[in-house]
Protein backbone atom coordinates (compact mmCIF):
# COMPACT_ATOMS: atom_id res chain seq x y z
CA UNK A 1 0.00 0.00 0.00
CA UNK A 2 1.66 3.48 -1.28
CA UNK A 3 1.91 6.39 0.75
CA UNK A 4 0.18 9.53 0.01
CA UNK A 5 1.38 12.69 0.93
CA UNK A 6 0.51 16.11 0.67
CA UNK A 7 3.15 19.04 1.13
CA UNK A 8 3.34 22.68 1.45
CA UNK A 9 5.06 25.77 1.26
CA UNK A 10 4.23 29.23 2.31
CA UNK A 11 3.98 32.43 0.67
CA UNK A 12 6.73 34.74 -0.84
CA UNK A 13 10.00 32.89 -1.70
CA UNK A 14 12.71 35.18 -2.22
CA UNK A 15 16.18 33.63 -2.67
CA UNK A 16 19.12 35.38 -2.14
CA UNK A 17 23.04 33.99 -2.34
CA UNK A 18 24.49 33.83 1.53
CA UNK A 19 27.27 31.67 0.74
CA UNK A 20 30.43 32.23 -1.75
CA UNK A 21 30.98 30.01 -4.96
CA UNK A 22 34.07 28.41 -3.32
CA UNK A 23 31.63 26.65 -0.91
CA UNK A 24 30.21 23.69 -2.23
CA UNK A 25 31.05 21.19 0.56
CA UNK A 26 28.34 18.99 2.22
CA UNK A 27 27.00 20.87 4.82
CA UNK A 28 26.29 19.18 8.54
CA UNK A 29 23.07 19.27 9.32
CA UNK A 30 20.87 16.51 11.45
CA UNK A 31 20.87 15.08 8.05
CA UNK A 32 21.09 11.85 7.13
CA UNK A 33 20.71 8.90 4.18
CA UNK A 34 20.29 6.05 6.84
CA UNK A 35 16.25 4.40 6.02
CA UNK A 36 14.23 4.14 8.84
CA UNK A 37 14.42 0.41 8.91
CA UNK A 38 18.15 -0.31 8.55
CA UNK A 39 19.74 0.90 11.76
CA UNK A 40 23.31 1.33 10.29
CA UNK A 41 25.40 4.01 10.67
CA UNK A 42 24.34 6.09 8.09
CA UNK A 43 26.55 7.42 4.91
CA UNK A 44 26.74 11.20 4.03
CA UNK A 45 24.07 12.40 1.94
CA UNK A 46 24.95 12.51 -1.86
CA UNK A 47 24.18 16.39 -1.82
CA UNK A 48 25.79 19.37 -1.33
CA UNK A 49 24.72 23.44 -1.38
CA UNK A 50 25.55 25.91 -4.13
CA UNK A 51 25.29 28.73 -6.14
CA UNK A 52 22.83 28.91 -8.90
CA UNK A 53 22.76 30.79 -12.07
CA UNK A 54 19.41 32.32 -11.22
CA UNK A 55 17.79 31.39 -8.00
CA UNK A 56 20.52 32.03 -5.06
CA UNK A 57 21.10 28.90 -3.00
CA UNK A 58 20.60 25.02 -4.61
CA UNK A 59 20.62 21.74 -3.49
CA UNK A 60 22.85 19.52 -6.01
CA UNK A 61 23.53 16.15 -5.80
CA UNK A 62 27.11 14.50 -5.65
CA UNK A 63 26.88 10.90 -7.65
CA UNK A 64 24.11 9.67 -9.60
CA UNK A 65 21.18 9.12 -7.56
CA UNK A 66 18.40 6.55 -8.74
CA UNK A 67 14.84 6.70 -8.81
CA UNK A 68 12.77 6.39 -5.73
CA UNK A 69 16.24 6.54 -3.52
CA UNK A 70 15.66 8.13 -0.29
CA UNK A 71 18.11 11.04 -0.54
CA UNK A 72 18.56 12.17 3.57
CA UNK A 73 16.25 12.43 6.25
CA UNK A 74 15.92 15.68 8.17
CA UNK A 75 14.78 16.94 11.89
CA UNK A 76 13.40 20.05 12.47
CA UNK A 77 15.20 22.93 13.98
CA UNK A 78 11.42 23.96 15.29
CA UNK A 79 8.22 21.92 14.83
CA UNK A 80 4.69 22.73 16.22
CA UNK A 81 1.77 20.74 16.09
CA UNK A 82 -1.52 22.82 14.78
CA UNK A 83 -3.86 24.15 17.33
CA UNK A 84 -6.06 21.82 16.18
CA UNK A 85 -4.46 18.47 16.45
CA UNK A 86 -3.05 19.69 19.97
CA UNK A 87 -5.06 16.51 21.62
CA UNK A 88 -3.82 13.94 18.69
CA UNK A 89 -0.68 14.50 17.83
CA UNK A 90 2.87 14.31 19.85
CA UNK A 91 3.72 17.36 21.14
CA UNK A 92 7.23 16.87 20.14
CA UNK A 93 7.36 15.10 16.70
CA UNK A 94 4.03 15.21 15.65
CA UNK A 95 3.52 11.95 15.71
CA UNK A 96 0.04 10.35 16.07
CA UNK A 97 -0.90 9.63 19.68
CA UNK A 98 -1.65 6.33 20.51
CA UNK A 99 -3.09 4.83 23.85
CA UNK A 100 0.22 4.60 25.17
CA UNK A 101 0.83 8.32 25.30
CA UNK A 102 3.21 9.96 27.91
CA UNK A 103 0.92 13.23 29.44
CA UNK A 104 2.34 16.34 30.19
CA UNK A 105 0.49 19.47 30.99
CA UNK A 106 -2.59 19.81 29.07
CA UNK A 107 -0.40 17.92 26.22
CA UNK A 108 0.98 14.36 25.59
CA UNK A 109 4.08 12.91 24.03
CA UNK A 110 4.36 9.30 22.19
CA UNK A 111 6.90 8.03 24.07
CA UNK A 112 9.26 8.79 27.35
CA UNK A 113 11.80 9.96 24.68
CA UNK A 114 10.22 12.62 23.11
CA UNK A 115 8.88 13.89 26.70
CA UNK A 116 12.84 14.16 27.92
CA UNK A 117 13.47 15.99 24.31
CA UNK A 118 10.67 18.70 24.62
CA UNK A 119 12.77 19.97 28.15
CA UNK A 120 14.70 22.19 25.67
CA UNK A 121 10.89 24.39 25.48
CA UNK A 122 8.25 22.52 27.79
CA UNK A 123 9.73 23.77 31.21
CA UNK A 124 9.80 27.31 29.82
CA UNK A 125 6.40 27.38 27.97
CA UNK A 126 4.19 25.82 30.71
CA UNK A 127 5.66 28.21 33.52
CA UNK A 128 3.56 30.51 31.49
CA UNK A 129 -0.25 31.44 30.48
CA UNK A 130 -1.12 31.03 27.35
CA UNK A 131 -4.64 31.18 27.04
CA UNK A 132 -4.92 34.84 25.30
CA UNK A 133 -1.76 33.98 22.99
CA UNK A 134 -3.56 30.68 21.73
CA UNK A 135 -6.88 32.34 21.38
CA UNK A 136 -4.93 35.09 19.19
CA UNK A 137 -3.45 32.31 16.93
CA UNK A 138 -6.90 31.12 16.80
CA UNK A 139 -8.97 33.83 15.71
CA UNK A 140 -6.39 35.70 13.22
CA UNK A 141 -4.92 33.86 10.02
CA UNK A 142 -3.12 36.12 7.26
CA UNK A 143 -1.78 33.00 5.64
CA UNK A 144 -2.76 31.54 2.12
CA UNK A 145 -1.60 28.10 1.63
CA UNK A 146 -0.33 26.36 -1.01
CA UNK A 147 -0.63 22.75 -1.83
CA UNK A 148 1.39 20.17 -3.93
CA UNK A 149 -0.32 17.15 -5.03
CA UNK A 150 2.67 15.69 -6.93
CA UNK A 151 2.78 12.34 -4.99
CA UNK A 152 -1.46 12.24 -4.80
CA UNK A 153 -3.26 9.83 -6.98
CA UNK A 154 -6.34 11.05 -9.02
CA UNK A 155 -5.16 14.28 -8.98
CA UNK A 156 -7.84 16.06 -10.96
CA UNK A 157 -10.97 14.90 -8.11
CA UNK A 158 -8.79 15.82 -5.18
CA UNK A 159 -7.57 19.26 -7.00
CA UNK A 160 -11.01 20.57 -7.07
CA UNK A 161 -11.85 19.48 -3.80
CA UNK A 162 -8.15 21.13 -2.21
CA UNK A 163 -8.69 24.51 -4.78
CA UNK A 164 -12.26 24.87 -2.79
CA UNK A 165 -10.76 24.24 0.96
CA UNK A 166 -8.21 26.71 -0.17
CA UNK A 167 -10.99 28.67 -1.46
CA UNK A 168 -12.54 28.96 2.38
CA UNK A 169 -9.35 28.60 3.89
CA UNK A 170 -8.28 32.29 2.53
CA UNK A 171 -11.36 34.03 3.19
CA UNK A 172 -11.57 32.62 6.99
CA UNK A 173 -10.15 32.70 10.17
CA UNK A 174 -9.08 29.12 11.32
CA UNK A 175 -5.41 30.39 12.65
CA UNK A 176 -2.01 31.98 13.39
CA UNK A 177 0.77 29.43 12.86
CA UNK A 178 3.84 31.57 12.61
CA UNK A 179 3.53 33.41 16.04
CA UNK A 180 3.68 29.56 17.64
CA UNK A 181 6.84 28.42 16.16
CA UNK A 182 7.89 31.81 17.40
CA UNK A 183 7.28 31.00 20.85
CA UNK A 184 8.37 27.49 21.15
CA UNK A 185 12.09 29.10 19.74
CA UNK A 186 11.90 31.67 22.35
CA UNK A 187 11.39 28.92 24.97
CA UNK A 188 14.64 27.11 23.63
CA UNK A 189 16.33 30.25 23.46
CA UNK A 190 15.25 31.57 27.34
CA UNK A 191 16.65 27.37 28.48
CA UNK A 192 19.76 27.76 26.70
CA UNK A 193 18.76 25.36 23.95
CA UNK A 194 18.78 27.26 21.07
CA UNK A 195 20.75 30.27 19.95
CA UNK A 196 18.71 33.78 19.19
CA UNK A 197 20.65 33.74 15.89
CA UNK A 198 19.67 29.75 14.97
CA UNK A 199 17.56 30.82 11.78
CA UNK A 200 19.65 33.80 10.71
CA UNK A 201 21.62 31.59 7.86
CA UNK A 202 17.21 31.22 6.18
CA UNK A 203 16.49 33.89 3.94
CA UNK A 204 13.58 35.87 5.27
CA UNK A 205 10.48 37.66 3.51
CA UNK A 206 9.65 40.97 2.91
CA UNK A 207 7.07 41.79 5.43
CA UNK A 208 5.47 45.53 4.34
CA UNK A 209 4.55 48.11 6.88
CA UNK A 210 0.90 46.78 7.39
CA UNK A 211 1.91 43.11 8.38
CA UNK A 212 4.33 44.59 10.89
CA UNK A 213 1.57 46.47 12.45
CA UNK A 214 -0.43 43.90 12.56
CA UNK A 215 2.23 41.38 14.63
CA UNK A 216 2.38 43.84 16.92
CA UNK A 217 -0.24 42.39 18.81
CA UNK A 218 1.38 38.66 18.92
CA UNK A 219 4.73 40.27 19.86
CA UNK A 220 2.72 41.74 22.81
CA UNK A 221 0.88 38.59 24.27
CA UNK A 222 4.22 36.72 23.71
CA UNK A 223 6.02 38.94 26.00
CA UNK A 224 3.52 39.11 28.30
CA UNK A 225 3.11 35.93 28.93
CA UNK A 226 6.92 35.56 29.45
CA UNK A 227 6.66 38.67 32.07
CA UNK A 228 3.72 37.40 33.89
CA UNK A 229 5.86 33.92 34.56
CA UNK A 230 8.64 36.27 35.91
CA UNK A 231 11.29 35.09 32.98
CA UNK A 232 13.74 38.19 34.10
CA UNK A 233 14.55 41.03 31.56
CA UNK A 234 18.34 39.64 31.49
CA UNK A 235 16.94 36.03 30.04
CA UNK A 236 14.13 38.03 27.59
CA UNK A 237 16.96 40.73 26.60
CA UNK A 238 17.11 39.17 22.94
CA UNK A 239 13.18 39.13 22.93
CA UNK A 240 12.58 42.42 20.78
CA UNK A 241 10.18 43.80 18.01
CA UNK A 242 12.74 44.10 15.74
CA UNK A 243 14.03 40.06 16.76
CA UNK A 244 10.12 38.96 16.69
CA UNK A 245 9.37 40.07 13.28
CA UNK A 246 12.72 39.46 11.90
CA UNK A 247 12.23 35.37 13.08
CA UNK A 248 8.70 35.66 11.70
CA UNK A 249 9.76 36.81 8.79
CA UNK A 250 12.11 33.56 8.21
CA UNK A 251 9.52 31.22 9.34
CA UNK A 252 7.27 32.58 6.92
CA UNK A 253 9.08 31.67 4.09
CA UNK A 254 10.69 28.40 4.80
CA UNK A 255 7.74 26.79 7.26
CA UNK A 256 6.24 23.41 6.25
CA UNK A 257 3.21 22.50 6.55
CA UNK A 258 3.31 18.85 7.36
CA UNK A 259 0.15 16.63 6.73
CA UNK A 260 0.87 12.78 7.68
CA UNK A 261 0.85 10.21 4.86
CA UNK A 262 -2.53 8.32 4.92
CA UNK A 263 -3.36 4.94 3.97
CA UNK A 264 -5.67 4.48 1.18
CA UNK A 265 -7.56 6.40 -1.79
CA UNK A 266 -10.55 6.11 0.72
CA UNK A 267 -8.58 7.87 3.35
CA UNK A 268 -6.92 10.43 0.82
CA UNK A 269 -10.74 11.66 -0.20
CA UNK A 270 -11.71 12.00 3.11
CA UNK A 271 -8.78 14.02 4.02
CA UNK A 272 -9.45 16.33 1.35
CA UNK A 273 -12.89 16.65 2.25
CA UNK A 274 -11.74 17.48 6.18
CA UNK A 275 -9.93 20.20 4.48
CA UNK A 276 -13.00 21.99 3.72
CA UNK A 277 -14.33 22.39 7.17
CA UNK A 278 -11.23 22.32 9.16
CA UNK A 279 -7.33 22.94 9.59
CA UNK A 280 -6.18 19.24 8.21
CA UNK A 281 -2.28 19.90 8.91
CA UNK A 282 -1.38 18.47 11.83
CA UNK A 283 1.57 20.89 12.38
CA UNK A 284 4.22 23.03 10.78
CA UNK A 285 8.24 22.83 11.12
CA UNK A 286 11.23 24.97 10.00
CA UNK A 287 14.13 22.96 8.45
CA UNK A 288 17.44 23.69 7.65
CA UNK A 289 18.32 21.71 4.48
CA UNK A 290 15.16 21.26 2.89
CA UNK A 291 14.29 25.13 2.96
CA UNK A 292 16.90 25.66 0.43
CA UNK A 293 15.31 23.20 -2.24
CA UNK A 294 14.60 25.20 -5.01
CA UNK A 295 10.98 25.31 -7.24
CA UNK A 296 10.43 23.11 -10.67
CA UNK A 297 7.00 22.49 -12.01
CA UNK A 298 8.25 19.18 -12.90
CA UNK A 299 10.38 18.06 -9.97
CA UNK A 300 12.81 15.40 -9.97
CA UNK A 301 12.48 14.89 -5.79
CA UNK A 302 10.32 15.57 -3.55
CA UNK A 303 9.44 15.20 0.70
CA UNK A 304 6.98 12.88 2.36
CA UNK A 305 6.30 12.71 6.33
CA UNK A 306 5.72 9.16 7.58
CA UNK A 307 5.55 8.95 11.49
CA UNK A 308 6.17 12.18 12.41
CA UNK A 309 8.30 15.50 11.82
CA UNK A 310 11.35 14.08 10.70
CA UNK A 311 11.04 15.18 6.65
CA UNK A 312 12.08 12.32 4.10
CA UNK A 313 13.69 13.84 0.99
CA UNK A 314 13.31 11.41 -1.84
CA UNK A 315 14.32 10.85 -5.71
CA UNK A 316 11.23 10.82 -8.25
CA UNK A 317 13.38 9.77 -10.78
CA UNK A 318 17.34 9.00 -12.25
CA UNK A 319 19.40 12.17 -10.95
CA UNK A 320 22.41 12.66 -12.58
CA UNK A 321 25.89 13.78 -10.68
CA UNK A 322 25.65 17.68 -10.00
CA UNK A 323 21.99 17.98 -11.04
CA UNK A 324 20.18 20.38 -8.66
CA UNK A 325 17.95 18.67 -7.10
CA UNK A 326 14.32 20.57 -6.95
CA UNK A 327 10.97 20.08 -5.29
CA UNK A 328 7.72 21.20 -6.92
CA UNK A 329 5.62 23.75 -3.86
CA UNK A 330 2.35 23.74 -5.57
CA UNK A 331 0.13 21.33 -6.97
CA UNK A 332 1.74 20.21 -10.33
CA UNK A 333 -1.49 19.52 -12.10
CA UNK A 334 -2.50 22.86 -12.47
CA UNK A 335 -2.49 24.12 -15.83
CA UNK A 336 0.51 26.75 -17.01
CA UNK A 337 -1.25 30.16 -16.18
CA UNK A 338 -2.63 28.86 -12.95
CA UNK A 339 0.85 27.58 -11.91
CA UNK A 340 2.35 30.79 -12.50
CA UNK A 341 -0.47 32.75 -10.50
CA UNK A 342 -0.36 30.66 -7.97
CA UNK A 343 3.89 30.93 -7.75
CA UNK A 344 3.93 35.20 -7.99
CA UNK A 345 1.34 35.81 -5.75
CA UNK A 346 2.26 33.30 -3.19
CA UNK A 347 5.83 32.90 -3.35
CA UNK A 348 6.92 35.85 -5.26
CA UNK A 349 8.45 34.99 -8.47
CA UNK A 350 7.84 33.54 -11.95
CA UNK A 351 8.48 30.19 -12.69
CA UNK A 352 11.31 29.56 -15.79
CA UNK A 353 11.10 26.00 -15.45
CA UNK A 354 11.66 24.18 -18.74
CA UNK A 355 8.19 22.68 -18.45
CA UNK A 356 6.98 26.86 -18.12
CA UNK A 357 8.73 27.77 -20.58
CA UNK A 358 7.43 25.26 -22.96
CA UNK A 359 3.86 26.43 -22.01
CA UNK A 360 2.97 23.46 -20.72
Amino acid sequence: MSHLVRYSRYLSRFKTPHFPRSQHSTLPFSTTTEDYNKPSRPDPPPIRVALTESAGRGVFSTRKIGAGDLIHTAKPILAHPSLSTINTVCYFCLKKLTSTEFHGKGVAFCSQECKENAKVFYEVETKADWLAFDDYCRENRNEMQYLSSKDLTCRAFVFVLYSYSLILSSCSNKGLKYPLLVKRLTCMVISGAASAESLDILQPSNLSHEMVLEMEEGYGLLKSGFAMANISDEQMAFLTKEWYNSIIARIRINAFRIELAVGSYEDLLSSAAACIEAEAAVGNAVYMLPSLYNHDCDPNAHIVWIDNADAQLKALCDVEEDEELRICYIDASMDHDARQSFLLQGFGFKCNCLRCLSGD
